[in-house]
């Protein structure tokens, strides 16, 4: 049995591989129709397995419902508040506030919506996914 891979190198093996830095600026419309400032990603950094981007919610927006197919998120709120609706229906609901994280299985449905009429939310979402949009499916409430 061979030693998984971490990076480019067998696990616990040293490696001479590129550190690379991405400058924010290159920001996109995501499936959930919200704006991501794009950070690591598979495209950006050749990623192999996670990406790392800014999602920012504008006052009073929110994110199409939505479940990321076969991957893990994790969420940091860096400003503003929050509320996830959650799993099957949306039926669940949790707030959360500029220093909390969050962690959303694979394939829970979810919406986050900004609490906040005048400032907008800004969160670094983490997912062990290097492509991030590919997995994302809209969530029809009705399922």
């Amino acid at each position: 049995m061979s030693n998984p891979k971490v990076g480019g190198s067998k696990k616990g093996t040293p490696s001479d591989e590129k550190v690379i830095t991405m400058h924010p600026g290159n920001e996109t419309m995501t499936r959930q129709n919200l704006p991501y400032i794009i950070g690591v990603t598979n495209q950006t950094c050749g990623s192999r397995a996670l990406s790392m981007n800014m999602v920012v919610i504008p006052p009073g927006g929110k994110a199409k419902p939505h479940y990321h197919n076969g991957y893990e998120t994790a969420v940091y709120i860096v400003s503003g508040r929050v509320e996830t609706r959650y799993g099957i229906g949306l039926r669940h609901s949790v707030v959360n506030k500029a220093g909390d994280f969050l962690y959303i299985p694979a394939n829970v449905p979810h919406q986050p919506v900004n609490l906040s009429p005048i400032e907008p939310v800004y969160a670094l979402a983490a997912r062990n996914d290097p492509n991030e949009q590919e997995s994302v499916v809209l969530y029809d409430i009705e399922e």
